[in-house]
Parts: C-alpha cells; sequence; structure tokens
C-alpha cells in the first residue's frame, strides 16, 4: 500500500516542485503559433493535428490542455476545437487560438499529426464528433468533464486516430456512469471508469493504467514508458501517428 502511494505521491509531487508557471497575467500570455504546425498555404493535402500543453498557472503542475486542429485539402487555413471555461457556456470553441498557439506561454506537444490520402474522412468523422459532445454546457476542472474529456471523446469517436492522452490529461477519464465501461481514447482497448474518479484501462496503443481521483499511473508497453500522474509520460519518446 505504501509503494502504491508513493508511486502517486511522489511522481506528483516532483512535478509541482520543478514547474514553473508563467509570471504573465492569463490576458497577457501567449497564444502565438508556437511553428509545429505546417504552413497550410503550402501544405496542400488535408491535416488532422492533436495538441496537449501544460494548463495555465498552478495547474500546469497537475494537468494539461488539449485540442484538435483540422485542415481541409486545398484549405488556407486550420480549424481548431477546444473546450474553454472562460466565457461561459457553451464551452467548445472553434478558433480559440493558432492551430498550434502556446497555450497561455506553455509550448504544446504534437500528439497526432495525420497527413494525405483518408483524413478528409477522419475530419468529417472528428467534425461529427464536435457536434456529439455530450457536456457541451457543463464544465468542470476536476474531474472533468473538461477539455481533456472533450478531446478524449473525439478519440474514442474516431479510432482511427489511436490517440494517446498522456497520463496528466486529469479528465480524459471522465464519462457518465451509463458509460463506465468504454473504449479507451485511442480506441485501442477498453476501460472502467466512475465518473473519472477510479478506473482501469488496458490498450495496446496507452497501455495499462489505474485512475485513482483523477490522478493516472500506468506503463506503456508498445513503446516502453511510465504513464505518471503530474510529469505524463516518462520513457521512450512516442512519435506522433
Amino acid at each position: 500500500m505504501l509503494l502504491v502511494v508513493a508511486l502517486f505521491v511522489v511522481p506528483l509531487a516532483i512535478s509541482v516542485a520543478t514547474h514553473t508557471p508563467s509570471a504573465a497575467p492569463w490576458y497577457a500570455a501567449s497564444r502565438e503559433p508556437s511553428g509545429l504546425a505546417p504552413d497550410p498555404t503550402l501544405v496542400r493535402e488535408a491535416v488532422v493535428q492533436v495538441y496537449a500543453a501544460r494548463a495555465y498557472g498552478w495547474r500546469g503542475a497537475v494537468a494539461v490542455h488539449s485540442w484538435v486542429a483540422v485542415k481541409r485539402e486545398g484549405a488556407n487555413r486550420f480549424t481548431r476545437y477546444d473546450v474553454v471555461f472562460w466565457g461561459g457556456p457553451p464551452f467548445v470553441r472553434r478558433d480559440f487560438a493558432a492551430a498550434d498557439g502556446l497555450w497561455f506561454d506553455n509550448t504544446p506537444e504534437l500528439l497526432v499529426d495525420r497527413r494525405g490520402a483518408g483524413v478528409e474522412a477522419l475530419i468529417d468523422q472528428i467534425e461529427e464528433a464536435v457536434q456529439s459532445y455530450p457536456f457541451v454546457d457543463t464544465y468542470r476542472t476536476w474531474p472533468g468533464p473538461n477539455s481533456n474529456t472533450f478531446v478524449a471523446h473525439i478519440g474514442r469517436s474516431v479510432p482511427e486516430l489511436r490517440l494517446d492522452l498522456p497520463a496528466n490529461a486529469i479528465g480524459k477519464d471522465y464519462v457518465p456512469l451509463s458509460s463506465a465501461l468504454t473504449s479507451a481514447p485511442s480506441g485501442t482497448g477498453v476501460q472502467l471508469s466512475l465518473f473519472g474518479l477510479l478506473g482501469v484501462l488496458a490498450a495496446a496503443e496507452e497501455g495499462v493504467e489505474v485512475n485513482v481521483l483523477g490522478l493516472s499511473l500506468g506503463v506503456d508497453v508498445a513503446s516502453p514508458a511510465l504513464r505518471l500522474p503530474g510529469l505524463g509520460r516518462v520513457g521512450v519518446n512516442d512519435s506522433p501517428h
């Protein structure tokens, strides 16, 4: 029992101790492009990208914010979809910032990068999933529904993305009780979750995770790594799909 507690508490404590939040107030913190997205005027093929960046302020010590950006073939711009609390319901936002924008001074990580053949069909499915998101008028930072609940919903709805959200994407495991037994966000396995507060997940993409009070702890076998509270993925880098 002490070992289990240590495995949850120690990584979280390290993340809190090493996290340096932006000194800028939220209204002055940058959401400028990070350079991770291709120039849509040069890349004419269809593109789907999923990003995650440390949350603003102290929340960044324990959690990330995630979002989805899509560009259809021949389009000159991306369309970005997030769930954002500020501004009130409905919480699903379109083009809140640049497709690959910093999240209030925090540089994003690219989780999924799909281009070319078959991506137009994925964009159709993603936009259907955006419309079907069941918590458009409800937001809770913990345990969800929040921005990561939204992106996990898209992942479950479009399993071809094979979306592997990091362990510190708090809210990714939030599902209603009627869907307590559901697919993993990657679509490559299953999970049992009680409102994102207690659950287990086993999937080819994510590996095995245990969720306690919204904190996830696990191991990725396919691309060897630990999945740790606060710290996220620690191990072999997993290239975006």
